[in-house]
């Protein structure tokens, strides 16, 4: 079995993943396994630049094939913030929950039919030697709520409502059935590619 390191200590991220990627039959290691510390400064202008930054230094710490994502929400209100820095708006102090009633907090005053967002997934393979083996993006299109909804996912999730659908407060990615969210999702959408194009990248 195929073992790639994954760029991430998120147990729930990690869950995704691996459910994701379960037609390869991989096996996903984290950065908890190498026995030294894996610290990638995400300070790139781009998702593609974090997520390719953050796989390079993976797979040299571990000398095998490493798997980095990097993910946001970009709301168009905001001029595209959080974007990259979607897991640290706001500043150190704050959680998950936190971080997402700061958004709505600056939403505040954004009348409904203002508030769209989308999720964007950048992902990278990399090999040791700074060695890029591929690296794919997608998007995933919706609204936002006035208040979060929905005890599953994490992140800004319970906000985030679909295009598919649009108008169902019921609906957010914190609702949705695992099936359905990975349809939908941004990086369900990324991952289906790599998928595609992993057998050849890893020499099956």
């Amino acid at each position: 079995m195929t073992e790639i390191w994954l760029a991430s200590n998120n147990a729930k991220k990690r869950a995704e993943m691996t459910r994701l990627l379960a037609p390869l039959g991989v096996t996903l290691r984290t950065p908890a396994e190498l026995g030294r510390p894996f610290e990638a400064v995400e300070d790139q202008p781009d998702f593609a630049g974090n997520a390719r930054k953050k796989a390079t230094l993976l797979a040299d710490l571990s000398g095998g094939i490493a798997l980095a994502d990097d993910s946001g929400l970009c709301v168009d209100a905001l001029d595209g913030r959080p974007g990259v820095h979607s897991a640290r708006y706001g500043g150190p102090g704050l959680d998950d929950r936190g971080r997402l009633l700061r958004l709505l907090e600056e939403l505040q005053k954004v009348p409904a039919m203002q508030r769209t967002a989308r999720f964007v997934c950048s992902v990278c393979v990399a090999g040791p030697g700074n060695k890029v083996l591929a690296a794919i993006e997608d998007s995933c299109e919706g609204t936002l709520l006035t208040a979060p909804s929905g005890s599953g996912g994490f992140g800004y999730d319970p906000i985030f409502v679909p295009a598919d659908f649009a108008g169902d407060p019921s609906r957010t990615f914190a609702q949705l059935d695992a099936d359905t969210k990975d349809r939908l999702s941004h990086r369900g959408k990324a991952l289906r590619q790599l998928l595609e194009r992993l057998p050849e990248v890893l020499g099956d």
